[in-house]
């Protein structure tokens, strides 16, 4: 694997053809509530290798972008003004999370490492070290004591935020980890990998309580719970989402539609005005589904290159989006519903 490779979030090396990207947008289906109409707002240019990881800041304020070029940057969520670049890791970057108060960031690295940085100031209050491979994704609690990551040495750590301290170390999986992420009270971690596990966690213990496992063994790609906690959203290398009930180990609901067989895509849930579930696809676009119905509602086109990454803004109908480094943008997306 090339030096950027993790941070790209690729699996394979063999680089994606270009694809013609589809007009963007779906037919009404009677009966079905109205779609969101996403159009673009701005487009962020700065980064100069592929952005790996966009969040807001759970205030709203503030979007963060990570790149390949392993920098952080900062941008005004509501403007898309540039505020800052957050440097100091010695190689790319994977992911990036804000705690809960909006005031840390935390950040996840080939160089095996994770920082912790002050948003505000850009100023790095640790260095986190303990996985032997790239570092690959990354969470805060909401109590914003406990940072959860994963990496490619198939372990998930717990680390805490004050001290840099690793708590616990999870022999979690047998291949390299895609995504962790805390429920919302903080007391179970969800973590997925490429050996097709999703496995639950407690925090407190690090016990496994639960494996999710699929028919078929799918590299599982991302996974994040619902905004409720009831659910778990994962992706998987087969082009497909699927919404689980955790807890009765079954799938809800699927959704298709996107192209998604190499690389670790993030997806989110919108709940600011209709309840959709949002994608980015390596057909250059981003894919709008309605959570309930599973039809496809919107397809947002503009990107010129495999869209990785999307967030939803905590407050409002916001969408951002990352792509790769035949694109290097983050845009800003707004929507009335």
């Amino acid at each position: 694997m090339d030096e950027y490779g993790g941070q790209v979030r690729r699996l394979s090396e063999e680089k994606k053809s270009a694809d013609t990207a589809e007009a963007s947008g779906a037919p009404a289906v009677a009966g079905v509530p109205k779609g969101p109409n996403y159009q673009l707002k701005y487009t962020l240019a700065g980064h100069v290798k592929a952005i790996s990881s966009v969040k807001f800041s759970p205030d709203g304020h503030n979007l963060a972008s990570s790149s390949a070029d392993k920098t952080i940057k900062i941008w005004g969520a509501y403007d898309g003004k540039f505020e800052r670049t957050i440097s100091g890791h010695k190689q790319g970057i994977s992911d990036v999370a804000w705690s809960e108060d909006s005031k840390l960031l935390v950040s996840a690295s080939d160089d095996k490492t994770l920082k912790i940085w002050e948003a505000a100031t850009g100023k790095c209050l640790k260095t986190l070290k303990g996985h032997t491979n790239y570092v690959f994704c990354c969470n805060f609690n909401p109590q914003g004591n406990l940072i959860v990551s994963g990496s490619f040495d198939e372990s998930v750590r717990i680390w805490d935020v004050k001290t840099g301290k690793c708590l616990k170390v999870l022999p979690a999986h047998s291949d390299p980890v895609s995504a962790v992420n805390f429920n919302r009270d903080g007391a179970l971690i969800v973590s997925s990998s490429f050996d097709g596990l999703c496995r639950i966690w407690d925090t407190a213990s690090g016990q496994c309580l639960k494996t999710l496992i699929d028919d078929d063994n799918t590299p599982v790609s991302f996974v994040k719970f619902s905004p409720n906690g009831k659910y778990l959203l994962a992706a998987t290398l087969d082009s497909t989402l699927k919404l689980w009930d955790y807890s009765k180990g079954k799938c809800l609901k699927t959704y298709t539609g996107l192209k998604n067989t190499k690389y670790c895509i993030f997806s989110n849930f919108s709940v600011t005005g209709g309840k959709w579930i949002v994608s980015g696809s390596e057909d250059h676009m981003v894919y709008i589904w309605n959570l309930q119905t599973r039809e496809i509602v919107q397809k947002l086109t503009g990107h010129t290159d495999v869209v990785l990454c999307t967030a939803c803004h905590p407050q409002e109908n916001i969408i951002a989006s990352g792509a790769l480094e035949d694109d290097k943008t983050v845009k800003i997306w707004k929507s009335d519903s």
